[in-house]
C-alpha cells in the first residue's frame, strides 16, 4: 500500500530526479518543489520544469536570493567555479561550491510549504558516499532536521509526525543513477553542471562525479545522448 502525499525536494540533477521517479512509487500524491535560490546554474529550474510536466507532477518553484548571503562560488559570481582534470583534485573540506546551510533552508521552506498543506512527509535525494564534504546531506543533518521541524512546527501538537525521507543516503552516484533505472528514469533533461550551461563543462566537480557514475555503469549518459541528438555537441 502507497504512502499517502509527499513532498520531493527536486532541483532536476540526478539525485533528486531519481527521488521523483521513486516518489511516484511510493505515493500516491507526488508534488515537487524546486528552489530559485540565486544559483547561477539557474537552468537547472527550467529542466526541472520540463521533467515535472513530461511525469504529471504538480511543480512548484519557491523563492529565496542566497546570494544576499554569498560565500558559495555558485551564488557569488565574483569567486570562481572550481576546475579540475580529475576527481582527485577536489578538496576534502567543504568545497567552494557548498552554499552555506543550503539544505537546512530548503528543508526548513519545504517544511513551513507542506505545513500549510497538510503533508507529512518530505523526500530527499541526499546522499554521501561519493561525495562526503557537504556537510549538509549527513544521515546525523538530515535526523536533527526531522526533529527540529517535528518541535517547531504545528506536529509538535499532534500524534502524527513529519518525516524526512532519505532513500539513497547510503549509495554511491552510480547506484543511485541504477535504482532510477529500474524505476524508468529518464536523466535526458537532468542536469548536473554548475557552469549554468546545458552542455556540461566536464570540468566542475559534479561533471566529474557525473561522468564517473555512468562510466562505473557502462552506459552513456542520457544527457549526452540527447544533446549528441539534437546537434548541440
Amino acid at each position: 500500500m502507497k504512502n499517502k502525499e509527499c513532498a520531493v525536494l527536486f532541483s532536476g540533477g540526478i539525485d533528486s530526479t531519481t527521488a521523483l521517479y521513486w516518489a511516484l512509487k511510493q505515493y500516491d500524491k507526488v508534488h515537487s518543489l524546486t528552489f530559485d535560490y540565486g544559483q547561477r546554474h539557474k537552468l537547472e529550474l527550467k529542466m526541472a520544469r520540463q521533467l515535472a510536466l513530461k511525469l504529471k507532477v504538480p511543480h512548484n518553484v519557491l523563492r529565496i536570493d542566497l546570494s544576499q548571503i554569498g560565500g558559495s562560488s555558485l551564488t557569488d559570481k565574483n569567486l570562481p567555479l572550481p576546475q579540475h582534470e580529475r576527481l582527485e583534485e577536489i578538496q576534502e573540506s567543504p568545497p567552494s561550491t557548498y552554499v552555506p546551510f543550503r539544505n537546512g533552508i530548503f528543508l526548513a521552506l519545504a517544511a513551513a510549504w507542506i505545513e500549510v498543506k497538510g503533508i507529512k512527509e518530505i523526500v530527499c535525494g541526499f546522499n554521501v558516499i561519493d561525495s562526503p564534504h557537504y556537510p549538509d546531506t549527513q544521515e546525523e543533518f538530515v535526523k536533527a532536521m526531522e526533529k527540529t521541524v517535528n518541535l517547531g512546527s504545528r506536529a509538535y501538537f499532534t500524534p502524527e509526525q513529519i518525516k524526512i525521507n532519505t532513500p539513497f543516503m547510503n549509495l554511491k552516484k552510480s547506484e543511485v543513477i541504477k535504482k532510477g533505472l529500474s524505476l524508468g528514469a529518464d536523466y535526458s533533461y537532468s542536469l548536473s553542471c554548475y557552469s549554468g550551461t546545458e552542455i556540461p563543462c566536464r570540468k566542475c566537480s559534479s561533471c566529474l562525479w557525473r561522468q564517473k557514475a555512468w562510466e562505473e555503469l557502462g552506459l552513456k549518459d542520457h544527457l549526452i545522448l540527447r544533446l549528441e541528438k539534437e546537434g548541440k555537441i
